[in-house]
């Protein structure tokens, strides 16, 4: 958790369609809130732009020049070019994010994986409050996880820990967008599901209006039992490597109620246990949560 609680913070999270930020008083309280669009085909110039317009809109109400501000985005800052990679709003990669947004707002920012934001607002304030070990897990667009150990961000030593969306698990899979085969993202990120149901029931639909169906036909029970299949291979392999104390789910597939019952079920048959205590719980702070988290992060900038 942040150490300085005396101060007041601002978070920005940088989405592929919107920017959100936030003002958060000492106590973590939200003060008030701004979403504008990324129009991130406008290319990494706009982007910045539209960061540095939500964050004076917030600025401007907060009337407090004291606070820290943390950004949450899509990827990572590498520790040998300080430039953004990995990132899904692809526009972006190869920039120095972090130093681009200094230029534009005149002060100092932290940019941490949106994941990770997502995984330390539950930890602290949502479904994983009270854990000493938690794993938050995004199934939106894209996978993405963080690592929260003693209220703490794991990030690691190459700052990819947690990035369990591009961990194989099926070498002749699927080709991803990071140009391997078979990560776990193109298997149960929506994305991933929607290429499936245009593929093998050749029909468009998003992936949360085919998981929200209230009947399915042979066809499209076997799209769905694969999406509960790798679902469970791929927790399975991250409780077998971590065994965290609860895994929070988020992003708008975690909305599916039966990835609570068939997907944990098959969680638990693919572990290295003869039981499965580990808690798969849904998000209590819904899409805010990686807001909130990069808000929290700005408590120490």
């Amino acid at each position: 958790m942040a150490d300085n609680l005396e101060k007041y913070s601002i978070g920005i999270d940088l989405g592929g369609t919107k920017i959100e930020c936030i003002a958060l008083d000492p106590e973590l309280n939200e003060l008030y809130r701004e979403r504008i669009p990324t129009e991130a085909h406008k290319g990494a110039d706009h982007i910045i732009s539209q960061i540095g317009l939500v964050y004076s809109a917030v600025k401007n109400k907060l009337k407090q020049d004291d606070h820290g501000i943390g950004i949450g985005t899509p990827g990572s800052l590498s520790a040998k070019t300080n430039l953004l990679r990995n990132s899904n709003t692809t526009c972006l990669n190869g920039f120095p994010l972090k130093d681009l947004i200094e230029l534009k707002i005149n002060r100092k920012v932290l940019v941490e994986n949106d994941a990770n934001c997502f995984a330390l607002a539950e930890a602290l304030l949502g479904a994983g409050k009270g854990y000493k070990y938690v794993f938050g897990v995004i199934m939106g667009t894209g996978c993405g996880g963080g690592f929260i150990i003693d209220k703490k961000i794991r990030s690691g030593i190459n700052s990819i820990s947690g990035e369990w969306g591009h961990s194989i698990i099926n070498p002749e899979g699927p080709l991803c967008y990071c140009q391997k085969k078979g990560c776990v993202e193109t298997y149960i990120s929506g994305s991933g599901l929607e290429k499936f149901i245009e593929s093998d029931l050749n029909q468009k639909m998003t992936a949360e209006e085919f998981l929200n169906k209230i009947s399915f036909n042979d066809n499209e029970l076997k799209v769905l039992n694969r999406f509960y299949h790798y679902f469970g291979l791929s927790l399975s392999n991250i409780i077998n490597i971590t065994d965290p104390d609860i895994i929070v789910l988020g992003g708008g597939l975690s909305n599916h109620n039966d990835l609570y019952n068939k997907g944990f079920e098959e969680v638990k048959r693919n572990i290295f246990s003869d039981y499965l205590k580990t808690p798969i719980v849904k998000n209590k702070l819904g899409d805010s949560a990686g807001v909130f988290g990069a808000a929290i992060l700005g408590v120490n900038c």
